[in-house]
């Protein structure tokens, strides 16, 4: 009897570690998207104040790297390194947190290589499509998509209406739109760690110049 109290207690104790894990894990992809989908904010500054945004955003991609590479010798800058501490994954710890950079760089490149609508585009996608896709494959995704990874067809598929609703809603091409969804997410379902943060609004960006 007592082994098989034993057995069960440790089963509990278990199941509770697993469950704080999962939240912790939800919590954190939570605000590391939160981010992501702030960046949907920048085509409407880019709209008004276009040189103005890119030379904060250049600003702010300086300013980052260098606080990145003072928390790594152990100098922390307020505000910043915590967030990056908090937002930063398993795979990120005692690393340089390359995601923000990538985010950055992405927003940069469109919105430089593009026209400003072309750019919208591109940036929507990385936004919704890719932070979307990351959040509710951890939250609801069950069936994962063979050799990428971990990804699910859960998020795969909120990328592709994500994408198509927020191409749909600055183009009002719904063949260009699908199109352009199709890409995203077959881009984004490729394992590319933090370099899809590039390639997804870049790519949407040329492919809307190209289908518009």
């Amino acid at each position: 009897m007592n082994d098989g109290n034993n057995y069960g207690i440790q089963k509990s104790f278990q199941t509770g570690i697993f469950q704080t894990q999962w939240k912790n894990s939800i919590l954190k992809e939570l605000f590391r998207k939160t981010i992501h989908l702030c960046s949907a904010f920048v085509p409407l500054l880019l709209k008004y104040y276009y040189w103005q945004t890119i030379i904060l955003l250049f600003a702010a991609l300086i300013f980052y790297s260098i606080s990145e590479i003072l928390r790594l010798k152990g100098k922390s800058i307020p505000l910043v390194s915590k967030i990056t501490e908090v937002a930063a994954r398993k795979r990120d710890e005692n690393k340089f947190v390359l995601g923000p950079v990538t985010l950055v760089i992405g927003i940069i490149c469109a919105s430089l290589l593009w026209a400003p609508d072309k750019a919208a585009m591109g940036i929507f996608a990385l936004a919704f499509g890719d932070g979307l896709a990351s959040l509710f494959g951890k939250l609801f995704g069950r069936v994962h998509i063979p050799f990428t990874q971990g990804k699910t067809a859960c998020g795969s598929l909120t990328c592709f209406f994500a994408v198509y609703v927020s191409s749909f809603a600055v183009c009002r091409s719904a063949l260009v739109s699908l199109i352009i969804a199709l890409t995203a997410m077959l881009v984004e379902v490729i394992p590319m760690k933090d370099l899809d943060n590039v390639v997804i609004p870049v790519l949407v960006g040329a492919m809307g110049t190209v289908l518009l």
